[in-house]
Order: C-alpha cells, then sequence, then structure tokens
C-alpha cells in the first residue's frame, strides 16, 4: 500500500487554479478537423483512429476520411493517427487560440515482412515468458499493475537476440485498467529492452469505466488522486504556480548519471555527494504567448518529492540492498534535445522532450492517468 506523508500541502484545487496565468484559457475549446488518405494512392482511408495522445479524446474517419474532433483544449498536444496496414503518424501541436484548425495526413503503407508477426490461436511456454517480461516492463511493477491487464495479448510477438528485447504488436494493445478505472487503446510503434533501459514509443486513447458501485467510483477518484500526486504534472504544475515547494518538492543539480533504472545515483558511487540545491524558478521561464513557458536546466535535475514515501515494490525494482527502508520519492531528469516547451496545463509539446529515471520511471501505464484528469476533491488516504 502506498503511503502518503501529509507535510502540509497546499490545496491542489488551489495550486491548479495559480498554476494558470489566464484562467479563460482552461475554457477556450477548439475544433480540429482534416482527412487521412493513402499517400501512394491518394485513396481517403476509412476507420482510421484520430485521437489526442494520452487522453479520452479520439475519432474515427468516415468514408471519405475526413475526422472532426472537438473541445480540445488550448495547449500542447500530439495528434495521433492509426490505420491498421500502414505506418503510424502524429503531429505535436501547439494551440493559441480558439480559431479551428486542419490537420491532413498521409499514410504511408506498413511494409511487414513475412514471418513479423505471427499470431497463433496458441503460444508456446517461451512466448508466455516473454509476455510476462512485456507485461512487467510495459505495464509496470506497482499495485496498481497488478489490477491491469492486457485484453488482447495474442496480437504481441516478442524478439529476444542479444539482450536485446523487444515486442510488436499486429494491433492496438487493449488495456484495462481495474485499479484506476479506465479502458486504454494503446498504439505500440515499438518497445525495446536491454540491460539497465527500456524505450517504449506509441500513444493511448482513454475511456472511463463505469463502476460497478459508489464505492468503486469512490476508489477510483482515491487512486487517481494518488497517481498524480508527485507525479510529473503535478511538479510542473507547481512549478507554473511558484509552489513547489510548498507542494512537498525539493529540486537539485546532478550531474551525468550511468544507469537508467532505480537509484541513478547510487550512495557507493563516486558522484553520489555531487547534489546541489537549485532554486525553482530558475528552471522555467516565459515562452513566446502568456500560459506558455520554457523548461529548461543544465545536466540532470533530482526532485525529491517528501510529500509521499517509496512504495515498497520499487525496492525491489531500483534493485535497492535487501533490507533497506523506503524513502521520499526520487525522480531524475534530464532534456533529451534542449529547452523543452510546456503549456499552461504542464504538458510539453514534445511527449518525449524529458527523459525519466527513478521513482517516474518506476511508474508506467498501470500509474498513467488522461491528460484530462486534474484531481477532484476526493482525499488520499
Amino acid at each position: 500500500m502506498r503511503q502518503i506523508i501529509r507535510t502540509g500541502l497546499l490545496s491542489l484545487t488551489l495550486i491548479l487554479m495559480s498554476a494558470f496565468p489566464a484562467q479563460a484559457r482552461q475554457a477556450v475549446r477548439v475544433t480540429l478537423s482534416g482527412q487521412v488518405t493513402d499517400a501512394e494512392t491518394g485513396t481517403p482511408l476509412t476507420g482510421a483512429h484520430v485521437f489526442i495522445a494520452s487522453s479520452m479524446t479520439g475519432t474515427t474517419t468516415d468514408r471519405d476520411g475526413n475526422y472532426v474532433l472537438t473541445g480540445v483544449p488550448l495547449g500542447a498536444h500530439r495528434l495521433y493517427v492509426s490505420m491498421l496496414g500502414f505506418e503510424d503518424d502524429f503531429l505535436d501541436i501547439l494551440l493559441r487560440s480558439d480559431e479551428s484548425q486542419r490537420f491532413n495526413f498521409e499514410l504511408q503503407p506498413a511494409v511487414m515482412e513475412v514471418g513479423e508477426i505471427v499470431v497463433e490461436a496458441e503460444r508456446d511456454r517461451r512466448w508466455e515468458r516473454r509476455l510476462r517480461r512485456f507485461t512487467r516492463e510495459f505495464i509496470g511493477e506497482t499495485p496498481n499493475a497488478e489490477l491491469t491487464t492486457i485484453l488482447n495479448p495474442e496480437v504481441l510477438d516478442f524478439e529476444d537476440t542479444r539482450g536485446t528485447f523487444k515486442a510488436m504488436a499486429s494491433a492496438p494493445l487493449l488495456i484495462e485498467n481495474r485499479a484506476l478505472g479506465y479502458r486504454i487503446q494503446y498504439f505500440l510503434s515499438d518497445f525495446e529492452s536491454t540491460p539497465g533501459r527500456v524505450r517504449y514509443d506509441g500513444e493511448g486513447l482513454y475511456e472511463e469505466l463505469e463502476p460497478e458501485h459508489a464505492e468503486e467510483a469512490r476508489q477510483w477518484e482515491i487512486k487517481r488522486r494518488e497517481a498524480f500526486i508527485g507525479s510529473f504534472r503535478h511538479f510542473m504544475l507547481a512549478l507554473i504556480a511558484g509552489r513547489s515547494e510548498a507542494q512537498g518538492f525539493q529540486t537539485f543539480a546532478r550531474p551525468s548519471a550511468g544507469s537508467k533504472r532505480g537509484d541513478a545515483f547510487a550512495a557507493s558511487s563516486t558522484i553520489a555527494n555531487q547534489r546541489f540545491p537549485i532554486e525553482p524558478e530558475t528552471l522555467l521561464s516565459p515562452g513566446e504567448v502568456e500560459g506558455e513557458y520554457i523548461l529548461d536546466f543544465d545536466g540532470h535535475l533530482e526532485i525529491v518529492f517528501m510529500g509521499e514515501q517509496e512504495d515498497p515494490a520499487y525496492l525491489d525494482w531500483s534493485l535497492r540492498p535487501e533490507g533497506s527502508n523506503p524513502r521520499f520519492q526520487t525522480s531524475w531528469t534530464f532534456l533529451d534535445h534542449g529547452p523543452a516547451i510546456v503549456d499552461y496545463k504542464g504538458d510539453t509539446l514534445d511527449p518525449y522532450a524529458v527523459v525519466f529515471m527513478g521513482y517516474w520511471a518506476f511508474e508506467r501505464v498501470a500509474d498513467d492517468p488522461p491528460r484530462e484528469y486534474r484531481p477532484g476533491n476526493a482525499s488520499p488516504r
């Protein structure tokens, strides 16, 4: 069970309100439309999935390949398109006004090598072992992961050669998260695991599950709030509001780290003590317009969340010595290719611009609510 440490955190409702310098932006909604066609023939593609990545906003194209997405908030979004038999495509967009936008997509036919994807009614034991590994590394190893299930594992195939483990999917993964109350269509485009690092690419389209009773709905809200508290989005909103310390976050500058898993700066390493406090206000600067910011820092940033201790499952995942006690949640991050644009919602224009290690890397698909989620009035246990 996750342990919440009460440290007198500022009301999350207040932090969300104060994080938006132009509160009117919250109410502005934009309509996106366009057409999806075959890049080689120009033929409209019917039934292509078009959605805002990691959100509950999505649709499919009509018989003429057209789509319409309504109610899209201002800010940074990844507009994602997927169609069976074609290469996925996406566009990172930054919506700054209430004007409707049109984005067309031309999808390239997918080239499938013979034997690349094999869907079988029954799988052998090796496939079953690989499925368990994929589930552990993709869904996660947290308590929420224990209640999260891949409903159609038969679409997966695996390759394990020379220390590199890969997964491919012939169709979107259907994931049911009974811990947070969501069903997810995950469009997996790439998954690769090597010793010390897991990298995957793809996007999820969420929908809320129907609770069986009021108590289940209440538990989902509690779990969603717990997943949000201490997350990267919570940290960014606190930074934007100038209240990161009041929200329980401490920030430190770190030199480069060699490990991508667990405690990147182990106590036994020569750089363990090279840790310098950094003023949170130096991390963000104003962007081009109100409600946009530039996240920039050198080297690695260490973020300690004093509001919650590590889950016991993290001790095993992080390869902590046996008998270690939980500490406050600690994450490390660096910018993959320079400064990142952040919007008023705490979302980055490029979802992969910020690389995570430590606790934020430990929490994966099972602990990730959709972009629309913001804490309600439920209180964590």
